[in-house]
């Protein structure tokens, strides 16, 4: 329970100090580099928990050595020529 209680409490906090941040920095005449380090930390903060996944959590993660077996891949196929190559299909 105190462990929750000092998670939610840094949380706001930091919110909290955040969000004073940006308002300084918006209306404020005088702020500065400390400010716009606060906001801006805040900022790439908010997207970490979206793209940090375990690789085997992660929705459509390619599997281990994949791309390897593909670079090494003898021959490339084509499944439909870029269409300004001047490469015509055939249609059979």
């Amino acid at each position: 329970m105190a462990g929750r209680i000092v998670r939610w409490g840094a949380a706001l906090g930091l919110g909290a100090l955040w969000w004073w941040a940006v308002l300084r920095l918006a209306v404020g005449e005088d702020s500065g580099v400390l400010e716009a380090a606060v906001v801006a930390g805040g900022w790439g903060l908010s997207l970490l928990p979206v793209h940090c996944v375990p690789k085997a959590r992660a929705t459509g993660a390619v599997p281990a050595g994949r791309w390897g077996a593909a670079w090494r891949a003898g021959e490339v196929t084509r499944a439909s020529p870029h269409p300004r190559s001047g490469e015509v299909s055939d249609p059979s």
